[in-house]
């Protein structure tokens, strides 16, 4: 009978299989790091803003609540931006001709609020409510990170699901008493865990209906 392969065929057939699987391997490593990268969480991204407004400065150096500017974030789902009244409220006595509060001024005699680009922004499909978060004792802080210190605001953590269900699964580690939500100055204590198993107690957090799909995805 007449050889129809030759003999290195069998040798390339093994070849190709391992490159084959080598690609796959590689296909899922660097899909896996792609998932995670900073181009797509966005994480360390700071978009540009029609104001240069500065945490840094109102939050940090003058020490102004987080709530004077996002006033619902206690009650409501959104923390909210503030509108233009807000900001005038100081600056039609402080800086009231600066050229970088232009479009604040504008705004203002216009009725039109102020288009700011959106930092953290969730997928449609995650449901997020800032105020359940911190009337339980989560800090501004440990999604944002240390706001007060940016000069431009940036996306702090990866927002992405396994950050979320770590802290769910694991709330304790993240808690702290609620008059030190707003607080940038507040550090863990050595006893961290005691006072956060503390607080999920007291508030009749059950981590194990935190991990359940529903939580987040409505």
């Amino acid at each position: 009978m007449a050889q129809v392969f030759s003999r290195a065929a069998d040798t390339y057939l093994r070849l190709l299989l391992i490159v084959v699987a080598l690609g796959l391997v590689g296909g899922a490593l660097v899909g896996g790091g792609l998932v995670r990268s900073d181009y797509l969480t966005r994480q360390h991204l700071a978009p540009e803003q029609p104001v240069p407004f500065s945490h840094r400065h109102h939050s940090g150096q003058l020490g102004i609540d987080c709530r004077y500017c996002h006033d619902q974030v206690e009650h409501a789902a959104s923390a909210g931006f503030p509108p233009t009244h807000t900001c005038m409220s100081c600056h039609s006595q402080l800086w009231t001709h600066a050229e970088a509060l232009a479009p604040v001024r504008e705004s203002l005699a216009s009725g039109t609020p102020i288009r700011w680009n959106r930092v953290h922004d969730l997928p449609d499909f995650v449901y997020f409510d800032h105020s359940i978060h911190v009337q339980r004792g989560v800090a501004c802080e440990t999604c944002h990170g240390p706001v007060n210190d940016m000069a431009r605001v940036y996306q702090a953590k990866t927002l992405n699901m396994g950050w979320c269900l770590d802290c769910h699964r694991y709330p304790w580690e993240h808690l702290r008493p609620k008059e030190h939500v707003f607080d940038f100055r507040w550090r863990p204590p050595a006893d961290q865990g005691e006072i956060g198993r503390r607080l999920v107690a007291e508030q009749g957090i059950e981590p194990r209906d935190l991990d359940s799909c529903y939580v987040c995805h409505r």
